[in-house]
C-alpha cells in the first residue's frame, strides 16, 4: 500500500507511483469519488469546452502548449 501524510493545511503530495499510474503531470486535475467508505482517485477528463486549444488546431503543438499553457 502506498501512503502519504496530510499537512496542517489538509494538503498532501500524490506519491510518484500513483502519478505515474494515472499519467498525471503538472496542471492536470484529479477527481475523487466516495464509494462504500473508500475514496477513488482518478484523473479528471478535461472537456473540450475548457480546452482553448480544442478550437484552434493550428495552435496544438507541444511548443504552443508550453508557451501559452499558463495564460
Amino acid at each position: 500500500m502506498i501512503t502519504s501524510k496530510i499537512t496542517s493545511k489538509a494538503q498532501t503530495t500524490i506519491p510518484q507511483p500513483v502519478r505515474a499510474a494515472l499519467g498525471l503531470k503538472e496542471g492536470d486535475e484529479i477527481a475523487y469519488a466516495i464509494e462504500e467508505g473508500r475514496v477513488v482517485l482518478t484523473r479528471a477528463e478535461q472537456s473540450k469546452s475548457e480546452d482553448p486549444f480544442a478550437t484552434f488546431d493550428e495552435w496544438d503543438s507541444a511548443a504552443d502548449r508550453k508557451a501559452y499553457g499558463r495564460l
